[in-house]
């Protein structure tokens, strides 16, 4: 009897996955990835990449000073609240068109086919934008918390030169094991699943308990501070004006959910796995992130020295209020390490996002190279790696290098999620449902994802440092400005006249008279850059 069900189940195993190839190529592509993700490995990943110890630990500081405690905790709310719609909107995308190009190809499939180049193109790299500078962001804060911790004991010094080394360190680390362990990433996603579960979980209840005193509910959720400058940006613009940009901590940390969809070629039943882990990874997030959030802020023990911290960072502060050296160091050390696994899979879905984009002719034709012993786009994994390095050289003569870097890969990738989003709402008889279907209320909550976004794109270009100098100036604009610009003057100069969205392999191969279930001729035809 065990027999018969085992051979039933893989049966059905077989049936899945047959189904998932032929969807792909009724996409236009062939299975090169390893489809071996389940639902859980997929959702993981978001939630890795979301990481709220990640986004809270590296913006805290950011929190306290641009809105203080009531902004941070009630921001995390409605931001949560609003997310949700914008994840509820590359759900039901998704789910159409699971493949790992996502936003870009989203973008390709919904416009009309005459503007489908141009949407994909300019979609395409602002998601490439988000996607390195949110590897920049995460990867860069745990360099940060490695170096800051490295001078509670001992002689070491923190400076901006040796920061970017140990960041430097880190990239090397994820892209390492992204080219060489691409079969223990499924393993190492078990791991950073329970490190940002159960661990993040006990952390905060620990503080909760272990904390001499804790703050009111009106200071955690009414008290509200501005740290600006002198004066703030409260008397030099409007309170209103330091809270919806104190909303960054919140919103940076939510984002990176379109991991997703860029691992769903290599994921199980992706026309449901896929929505559901882009879905699930918010709300989880959300809930985890709130309790997290709050058990700092309450645990809080002299509001001025937390802010002007002798350690320079206020949660580490926290820690050695309530745990005493030692114990901090401990904790930040747990977190360190569900930081690098956040940076590990930023980096996976970095990768796979280029792979897809380089394979329908965004970026040259040797970054859509899979390996064929690790099964892996090792190009692109190591320019992932190569230019979120670059991204973070201006910290060297930067005081807000690290803010606008979140807030770079905030507009980055919500441009890209909202594009394909708007483009659907748009055009609405291009947009052929999958399986996870809003029905009516598709166009609404498109249409408040959209809003939301346009709002968060402005906001996050603001500045928050007064007065505004070489030192403190939000280069944000700046960054976004030249990828707008290049994308822009690329598509008028030359690249309107090539760049026709996602090639649709299979329908090329055949053309040609080549079996995409032969892997020489593929290959070769690859080389002479045929298809």
């Amino acid at each position: 009897m065990s027999f018969s069900r085992r051979r039933s189940s893989v049966a059905d195993a077989a049936e899945v996955l047959h189904h998932d190839e032929d969807k792909l190529a009724e996409l236009g592509y062939k299975q090169e990835l390893n489809r071996s993700w389940s639902l859980l490995h997929n959702f993981g990943v978001s939630f890795s990449i979301i990481s709220v110890v990640t986004g809270i630990t590296t913006l805290f500081s950011y929190g306290l000073t641009v809105g203080g405690p009531g902004v941070m905790s009630v921001g995390w709310i409605i931001v949560t609240f609003m997310t949700t719609f914008i994840g509820l909107s590359m759900a039901e995308i998704v789910s159409a068109v699971p493949t790992s190009g996502g936003p870009y190809f989203w973008s390709a499939i919904l416009a009309p086919k005459t503007q489908a180049p141009f949407w994909s193109w300019m979609t395409g790299w602002f998601n490439l934008l988000g996607q390195v500078a949110v590897t920049t962001g995460i990867t860069f804060g745990c360099a940060n918390l490695i170096s800051t911790l490295a001078a509670v004991k001992g002689t070491y010094t923190p400076t901006a030169g040796r920061t970017l080394g140990i960041y430097a360190a880190l990239l090397v680390s994820h892209g390492t094991v992204n080219t060489f362990g691409v079969n223990i990433l499924k393993y190492l996603n078990n791991t950073s699943i329970v490190l940002h579960s159960l661990g993040v979980s006990s952390i905060a209840i620990a503080v909760l308990a272990k904390a001499p005193t804790h703050q009111s509910a009106r200071f955690v959720f009414a008290k509200f501070y501005d740290g600006t400058g002198d004066p703030g940006w409260s008397v030099r613009a409007s309170p209103a004006y330091v809270a919806v940009c104190g909303c960054l901590l919140s919103q940076y940390t939510i984002t990176g959910y379109d991991a997703s969809a860029h691992l769903s070629e290599e994921t199980k039943k992706a026309e449901w796995s896929a929505p559901i882990g882009v879905l699930t990874s918010i709300i989880v997030s959300g809930i985890f992130g709130f309790f997290y959030l709050l058990s700092l802020l309450f645990s809080i023990q002299d509001f001025d020295n937390t802010v002007n911290s002798s350690v320079g960072q206020p949660v580490l502060q926290i820690f050695i209020d309530v745990f005493g050296v030692d114990g901090a160091i401990v904790l930040m050390t747990l977190i360190i390490l569900c930081v690098w696994h956040c940076g590990l899979f930023s980096l996976t879905s970095n990768s796979r996002m280029m792979f897809g984009f380089s394979r329908d002719g965004g970026l040259p034709g040797m970054f859509h190279k899979v390996d064929v012993k690790f099964k892996c786009p090792i190009h692109t994994v190591w320019l992932a790696a190569f230019l979120a390095f670059l991204l973070a050289i201006p910290s060297l003569g930067s005081a807000v290098a690290f803010s606008a870097a979140t807030s770079i890969a905030t507009i980055g990738l919500y441009i890209s999620y909202g594009l394909p989003i708007l483009i659907g709402l748009l055009w609405p008889s291009n947009f052929k449902k999958g399986p996870f279907n809003l029905g009516m209320a598709s166009r609404p909550v498109a249409l408040i994802s959209c809003l939301w976004i346009g709002f968060i794109a402005i906001v996050f270009c603001l500045p928050t440092a007064n007065p505004v100098t070489s030192q403190t100036l939000n280069y944000t604009p700046v960054a976004v400005g030249i990828i707008l610009f290049f994308a822009l003057t690329a598509w008028l100069l030359w690249a309107r006249k090539w760049f026709t969205g996602p090639i649709r392999q299979i329908e090329v191969a055949e053309e040609l008279g080549i079996s995409v279930e032969d892997p020489v001729a593929v290959a070769e035809a690859e080389k002479e850059g045929k298809i």
